[in-house]
């Protein structure tokens, strides 16, 4: 399997691979840049076709991580974590702790938090076997209440403030309601973002793997629902990819007509050259890792001991404003926003460290 010459290498500084053969651990870190902290990125567990797939998924999620944390203003670098398994017949305790026990032999280089097919209370596990773990206290919420280290629901009300921003942007309207909007995946932060924008009277279409999810926002939401396939060629003014990465590529761009593609996933786009074709086709494009920030917001604070649930969500609400610079830069200049987000992202790594107090 090659590194230095893999497509997604990117001058990563350091990539280990982690086993342990009682619990059956199978798990790569990958650590793409401390510039501006250590890094902190998402644990996936995911059963991978190959441990090829496992390490492109690191190498391209860690890479995202660096340049999300830089465009949020975080001193934070960015990194990534997957586990090589189906997390439904593989998770167990012990793997767990194993992974805790990998975390610890980093010493803090890399700080992990959940992300797909890991929970908060796997984060409490991993955490007896190491400090370099976040995304588990509980918090005191903004009415007063408390809530969990889950940064799912900040990850939506920041997609959710980003599709305001395109909205504002291309059809030059503050509201949603009336638009069609197709969302790829039902999960804590699908769920959560069609929530948002039904309550704003958006029409929601919807497909996801998980029956329960989909027969919930049929009745909740109202939502109509089609097939995995069939999401892109349904008539949507906005397509919100919130399940796994690359499935806006050119074989669903041969199906897609929307206006605006904003979503959640992480790595939405295959390469960036179909970004190019977005942009080409004046289809507006959320950079991802701009638009879903808000849950590295979450947790940042949260790990420097820093929370306060209104400075949080202002700093969430950041993400409007960042996307509204990005789109007007982009059509200004004529260039891709997705290509656009990389060079900002790689400006403000070197603009120094920021500061949250």
């Amino acid at each position: 399997m090659s590194f230095f010459t893999h497509k997604d290498f990117d001058n990563h500084e350091q990539v280990c691979y982690f086993s342990d053969q009682d619990s059956g651990l199978k798990a790569i870190i990958a650590v793409h840049n401390t510039q501006l902290g250590p890094s902190l990125g998402g644990t996936r567990f995911f059963d991978y076709a190959s441990d090829e797939d496992a390490l492109t998924d690191a190498l391209r999620l860690s890479r995202g991580m660096t340049y999300k944390s830089a465009m949020a203003r975080l001193p934070l670098g960015g990194g990534k974590s997957v586990i090589i398994g189906n997390p439904k017949t593989l998770k167990s305790e012990a793997l767990l702790k194993a992974f805790g026990n990998a975390l610890e032999r980093l010493n803090g280089i890399y700080v992990a938090a959940e992300d797909s097919g890991t929970s908060v209370p796997d984060m409490k596990v991993i955490h007896q076997q190491t400090e370099h773990v976040t995304g588990y206290h509980e918090k005191v919420a903004s009415d007063g209440g408390s809530k969990s280290g889950d940064p799912s629901p900040a990850t939506a009300y920041g997609c959710y403030l980003g599709i305001k921003a395109a909205v504002k942007h291309k059809f030059k309207r503050d509201d949603i309601a009336g638009l069609r909007i197709g969302v790829q995946g039902l999960g804590n932060v699908g769920y959560r973002l069609a929530e948002f924008l039904h309550q704003d009277g958006a029409h929601i279409i919807a497909c996801d793997l998980n029956e329960a999810a989909l027969e919930k926002a049929k009745q909740e939401l109202n939502a109509e629902i089609v097939g995995l396939n069939d999401i892109y060629s349904q008539p949507m003014d906005i397509f919100a990819p919130c399940a796994m990465g690359a499935t806006v590529n050119p074989e669903t761009l041969k199906q897609l007509n929307v206006t605006i593609i904003a979503g959640s996933a992480n790595n939405q786009l295959d390469t960036l050259k179909t970004g190019e074709e977005l942009h080409t086709s004046g289809t507006l494009y959320a950079p991802d890792y701009v638009i879903n920030a808000g849950g590295i917001i979450d947790v940042c604070y949260e790990h420097l001991g820093l929370y306060e649930a209104e400075k949080v969500n202002k700093h969430i609400e950041g993400i409007y404003d960042t996307l509204i610079e990005i789109f007007e830069r982009s059509e200004k200049d004529n260039i891709p926003t997705a290509l656009l987000a990389d060079t900002i992202a790689r400006e403000r790594l070197n603009q120094g460290v920021p500061t949250l107090a």
